[in-house]
Parts: C-alpha cells; sequence; structure tokens
C-alpha cells in the first residue's frame, strides 16, 4: 500500500483554477495507477481521473476538457490541475491509489463560489 496526502483545495470563484497536489509514500509509487474521487455533500463518490504508471489518463465525462491529471514519478506526486471550474465542482477530492482504489487520502476540499 501506499499513503497519499493531498494538498491545494480552497475557495475559487467560477471560472477559475485550481491545482492539486498528492504525495505518496512508498517505493512502489510508480507501479500504481494514481488518481483522484470526489464527494459531493449528498452524492457519492465518483471518480474524477486517474492515471497508469505509464503516463495514460482515464477522465470523467464531467471533467474532460477542463481538468489535467499528471505524474511525476521522480517525485512521487499526482497533480490535478482543475480549469474553468463550476460551482458543480464543489466536493471533497480524495487521492487514490488502485483500479479499484486499494489507499484513499484524507481528502482536501475545493469550493468553487462567488
Amino acid at each position: 500500500q501506499v499513503q497519499l496526502v493531498e494538498s491545494g483545495g480552497g475557495l475559487v470563484q467560477p471560472g477559475g483554477s485550481l491545482r492539486l497536489s498528492c504525495a505518496a509514500s512508498g517505493s512502489l509509487f510508480s507501479t500504481y495507477i494514481i488518481g483522484w474521487y470526489r464527494q459531493a455533500p449528498g452524492k457519492q463518490r465518483e471518480l474524477v481521473a486517474d492515471i497508469t504508471r505509464d503516463g495514460g489518463p482515464k477522465y470523467s465525462d464531467s471533467v474532460k476538457g477542463r481538468f489535467s491529471i499528471s505524474r511525476d514519478n521522480t517525485k512521487n506526486t499526482v497533480y490535478l490541475q482543475m480549469n474553468s471550474l463550476k460551482s458543480e465542482d464543489t466536493a471533497v477530492y480524495y487521492c487514490i491509489a488502485g483500479r479499484p482504489p486499494t489507499s484513499w487520502g484524507q481528502g482536501t476540499q475545493v469550493t468553487v463560489s462567488s
């Protein structure tokens, strides 16, 4: 297993941008699919995006074209660049490892509001 710590959440206006980071511990980081889930109030957790060890990304339809996931295996870090944010992107964002996920971070709040 890997341990995951998210950072970069916060409050942003609609149309703005944020970048989330996920730092992982463990020498096997580069072998894992790493990604992001989110959970909005009253809704189930949903996949936002994940990325294979070779850098192949997968996105949910709701964020395709607006969000970009990347990873730096030398730094054991995954990034989620979020652009053109909408109020419906408001949620707690969780970093995950595995498909399906076997490890979860503690979550970071993203609030999109004017």
